[in-house]
Order: structure tokens, then sequence, then C-alpha cells
């Protein structure tokens, strides 16, 4: 396994929020605890652990599915924002449970919880306009529809919702890693971290990246997504002394998100991180 380090903040506790928006309350982190039995936890199902959403701006459609604290007055949540892959992409508000979001909830309800939002591309879209089978990839000018959506969203829950503005997150596995490194180049300021699973970025943009934490990740042997884009990411990232940590699983195929989203101190990382 391939990493390069950057210092990362002390692990930041995690808490209960209230579903109402109080403006003139104070962020509280109360401790890092669980917010149910372990073992209940682990056996919650996708529809136990997130609700179908719907939302509409400008007359486009986004289907979503979102993961909800419980309500305490007064606190405030982190968000994190996953993307999906191609193979998940329709219209039935569930395939984006297959992969990524469960274990990020679960995970999350063990440390005091989160929202998590999950939208649905539709068939035949892409989170960015970009020719998969081209040995480099060039930024669009614009976001595509989806992702045009995508971010109206998230300001309306940052807006609207109990959300910690300074511990907003966004991950997302192959289109959907493509997606992670599209978003976040586009919503400067926004994140706290941004966490694209193999994926594919165009390398010239990386003082887009700049001051925001990144960690990302490819297989050795992806025969979906070519390693080579993280790779000269991770190389143009270094080059221009931007601060990023970058793995390589060796001899592991397209599938790296699910011991990537498994690892307790991966996602420790994503939500450690404050703006």
């Amino acid at each position: 396994m391939k990493t390069k380090n950057i210092a990362v903040s002390a692990l930041v506790a995690l808490t209960l929020a209230g579903c109402v928006l109080n403006s003139g309350t104070k962020v509280v982190r109360p401790a890092d605890r669980p917010v149910a039995e372990i073992s209940a936890i682990a056996a919650m199902k996708g529809d136990e652990l997130t609700e179908k959403c719907t939302f509409e701006k400008d007359g486009y459609t986004l289907l979503y599915r979102r993961h909800s604290p419980k309500c305490e007055q007064g606190v405030k949540y982190p968000l994190v924002l996953f993307l999906h892959g191609a193979g998940e992409r329709g219209n039935d508000n569930t395939a984006t449970l297959v992969h990524g979001v469960l274990p990020i909830c679960r995970y999350a309800m063990r440390h005091g919880d989160a929202f998590v939002v999950a939208p649905q591309c539709p068939s035949d879209k892409k989170w960015v306009n970009q020719d998969w089978s081209t040995p480099s990839m060039k930024r669009p000018e614009t976001p595509s529809a989806e992702m045009t959506a995508v971010m109206a969203l998230l300001r309306e829950l940052v807006a609207t919702l109990p959300v910690d503005p300074s511990r907003v997150y966004v991950t997302g596995i192959s289109m959907g890693g493509f997606g992670t490194w599209d978003i976040s180049s586009r919503m400067p300021g926004f994140f706290a971290a941004a966490m694209p699973i193999c994926g594919g970025v165009d390398e010239s943009t990386v003082e887009l990246y700049r001051g925001l934490p990144l960690r990302f990740f490819h297989g050795s042997v992806d025969g979906a997504v070519p390693v080579d884009y993280s790779r000269r990411m991770d190389k143009a990232l270094s080059e221009a002394g931007i601060p990023h940590l970058y793995t390589e699983y060796p001899n592991v195929n397209h599938d790296c998100w699910t011991r990537t989203y498994a690892n307790d101190d991966v996602l420790g990382w994503l939500f450690a991180q404050s703006r």
C-alpha cells in the first residue's frame, strides 16, 4: 500500500443534533458516543437507516436518500455527501444504498451521528460530463445538470437543517469519484474534506484543491477506471506542494471502496476534518 501523509487534526467528537435550525444556538459537541447499541446499529438495513427524499429546483427533480440524526435542540451535525457509481444510476431511489452509504451511516451512528445524503444520478447521465475512455481528463467549464442540482441541494440542506457548516464532507466511488473531485473544485471553501475513490480528475486543475484536506484511493490493477488518473493527480499535488493522502492498493481491481469504507481509521480521518 502506498500512502503519502499530511498532518491532520485530532479526531473531533461527533454529536447528536436537533432537526430544527436555530441560528442563535451555539454548536455543541458532546462526547463521542454511539446513539444506539452497537449490535442494533450493525443490524439496521438501508430502509431503516435512510429515507427517500426529493429535491426540485429550476425544473430539475433530484431523487436522494437521507440519513438524519435524532433531534436534540441546539446541537448541529456534520453532513456527508456520498456520490454513487455508474451502476447505481436510475430512478428507483434505492440503488444508491448498494455501496458506501450504509457503512458511512453506521460509522456515524457509532460516533455521535451525522446527516448522510446520497443523490441518485438518472440513467445515461453522469455527475461529470467527461469521457471515461480517454487517457486524460479535461475539466468541463460548467457542471452537469445533475451536479448543479446536487450543489443546490447541499446549499439548501445546510441552510435549513442543523448542519455544522464547518464539517461538510464529500466522498464517492468510480463515477462518484469523478464527481467528488468535480464538486469540491466548484464549491471552494464549502467542504471540510474530500475523499474520492477510484475516480478521475484533470490534474491541470491542481491549484483548485489547495487548502482542501484530500484523501484518495485506487486499486493498482483497476480495469474500469485507470489507476493512472490517481497517480497523475498524486504527482501533480506533490509537485505543487499541496498536502494530501493517496493510497494505492496493490493487485486490487475496481472495487477498492469496500475495504476503504470498512476502515474506521479512514472514516475517522474524514470526520476529524473541520474548516
